[in-house]
């Protein structure tokens, strides 16, 4: 089974190209999407342990979270350190799922990809990237968004350059959406030739 690794920076558009993906007929793991619902449930009483004042009614507190991370940057390691294990055990159960199912391939939403390593753990890499200014209009435009706090997200992100230089396959969500699904559809294509061909024996 072909593991696709989906990795992009903030405001790139990565979370359109998964769902491009799973229009494809590709199983998908969001990363993201796995993150709230731990921070919903399984993870809350452990960042509040860390992060004292994070959860309210049983779930963390993200704006609150965030604000003792801005004032506290180390405390980033603390929480990975927390949910990472916990991401990492959703995506196992999905992948253990999506072999019994027969599933040819299926692409992981990682948005830390590079940044946690787990660029070991997929077959091909696809990276979504924009131009800076479009980047920087959709993340601003954000509910919450602050110039100091995009900066700051972008600070703990490999550059956009060396995510693109390390990427096996390369989405550009600079123009239409049509031409982005277009992009998705072809690369889903020339990864379903290439497994015929027998160019992913080990995945």
């Amino acid at each position: 089974m072909l593991k696709i690794g989906l990795t992009g920076s903030i405001g790139m558009g990565k979370s359109t190209a998964a769902k491009l993906f799973a229009d494809a007929g590709i199983p998908v793991n969001d990363s993201d999407a796995v993150v709230h619902d731990l921070y919903a449930g399984e993870a809350a009483p452990l960042v509040n342990a860390a992060f004292p004042g994070t959860m309210k009614d049983g779930a963390v507190d993200r704006r609150e979270l965030g604000r003792q991370l801005a004032l506290d940057p180390d405390g980033f390691k603390r929480l990975e350190a927390i949910v990472h294990p916990l991401v990492r055990k959703r995506e196992t159960e999905f992948l253990k799922r999506q072999r019994a199912a027969g599933a040819d391939m299926v692409l992981l939403d990682i948005p830390l990809l590079f940044e946690t390593g787990a660029e070991a753990r997929v077959d091909v890499i696809v990276v979504v990237s924009t131009d800076p200014q479009i980047q920087r209009q959709r993340v601003l435009a954000r509910e919450g968004m602050t110039e100091e706090k995009f900066d700051m997200i972008l600070s703990r992100q490999t550059p956009d350059t060396e995510k693109r230089r390390r990427a096996d396959y390369l989405i550009d969500t600079s123009h239409s959406i049509s031409t982005t699904r277009e992009r998705v559809f072809e690369i889903v294509a020339d990864l379903k030739t290439r497994i015929a061909k027998g160019d992913f024996r080990n995945a």
